[in-house]
């Protein structure tokens, strides 16, 4: 079972059978460009809206592989996991398609759209502190009571085969692409695109966006060894975890830069991006823009494909309103 397996054994094929078991869970989401934002760029930018999931993150692809390769006997108990959001109410998402319960453990600070995400989909949240600690600490504690299966948000390989399936359908929709750009927060995402364009696409150049107040996997990349920080604070709220040892396996390798922006900056991109490109997305989900719109140079005259990782947005609480 890919959950027993290390991430350096996965293979594209494993990244073919996830996609084969989620399409019926999934939505194949469309790839969306702007004129302004490729004049603003200089680049020509494929947005891959992964905010259309009917969950509203890209998450959703991991966590249902994950669910639905459990076997009977493993599913009667559920799933557990820790997360900030997304992968929380992508795996209640998942878990409540199955039919099996789902409990997950969320900072308390995590955005109440989120929150609200979850239960709606039958997940049970108990709350935490919004350090990677306290997050742990308490999920041991919601695991030993419930005995769920642990489906951890990134560092679980059958989640990274999950988030391949994103990269995938976007080499399908375009024609060519010379680079892509995802944020980076645990890694799942860039691992699953490493995973990805390594094998389909060798010679298109995979980078990694990421807030300047939740920097560590940049400094891990410049260092050359995991740099995890217990609690790092951004407006980017779905980046504030740190790399594990499945997901450095793909960053250490594959990934040729990672790019960071202010919070400022990632306000910017934000608007920009609801404005010009007419989507919702959250703050996590504008990072790599801000960084294209930092790195002129690295991106421009070049084919882009920008990867939109979420939009669940707390609408009482935009960040323009209150910075």
């Amino acid at each position: 079972m890919l959950d027993h397996i290390p991430a350096a054994d996965l293979t594209i094929d494993d990244m073919r059978a996830a996609h084969e078991r989620i399409k019926p869970h999934i939505r194949r989401t469309p790839v969306l460009g702007s004129d302004f934002l490729n004049d603003l760029t200089g680049a020509q930018l494929f947005f891959k809206c992964e905010n259309f999931q009917e969950a509203g993150a890209f998450k959703v692809r991991g966590a249902s592989n994950a669910v639905f390769g459990l076997s009977d006997d493993m599913a009667t108990k559920g799933v557990c996991t820790h997360s900030s959001g997304n992968h929380a109410l992508s795996l209640s998402y998942a878990a409540g398609r199955r039919g099996i319960p789902c409990n997950v453990v969320m900072p308390r600070t995590a955005p109440q759209a989120k929150k609200d995400a979850v239960r709606r989909y039958g997940g049970t949240i108990t709350e935490c502190e919004p350090s990677t600690s306290s997050r742990e600490a308490t999920f041991a504690e919601v695991q030993a009571r419930t005995g769920g299966e642990f489906v951890h948000p990134y560092n679980d390989p059958r989640v990274i085969a999950g988030q391949a399936t994103c990269s995938a359908e976007l080499l399908e929709q375009t024609d060519g692409l010379d680079a892509v750009i995802a944020p980076i927060g645990g890694g799942g995402m860039v691992s699953g695109t490493c995973l990805t364009v390594s094998n389909l696409s060798p010679s298109t150049a995979i980078y990694a966006a990421e807030p300047e107040q939740a920097d560590d996997a940049y400094r891990s990349f410049k260092a050359g060894h995991i740099i995890a920080d217990d609690a790092p604070k951004t407006i980017a709220d779905g980046l504030l975890v740190p790399l594990k040892e499945n997901t450095w396996h793909f960053v250490s390798r594959n990934v040729t830069d990672i790019f960071t922006a202010s919070d400022d900056e990632i306000i910017e991109a934000m608007k920009l991006t609801w404005k010009y490109l007419r989507v919702v997305m959250e703050p996590s989900s504008a990072v790599p823009l801000a960084t294209i719109l930092k790195n002129p140079d690295v991106f421009r005259g070049k084919r882009v494909g920008v990867i939109i990782t979420g939009g669940n947005v707390d609408l009482d609480k935009l960040p323009w309103l209150k910075w």
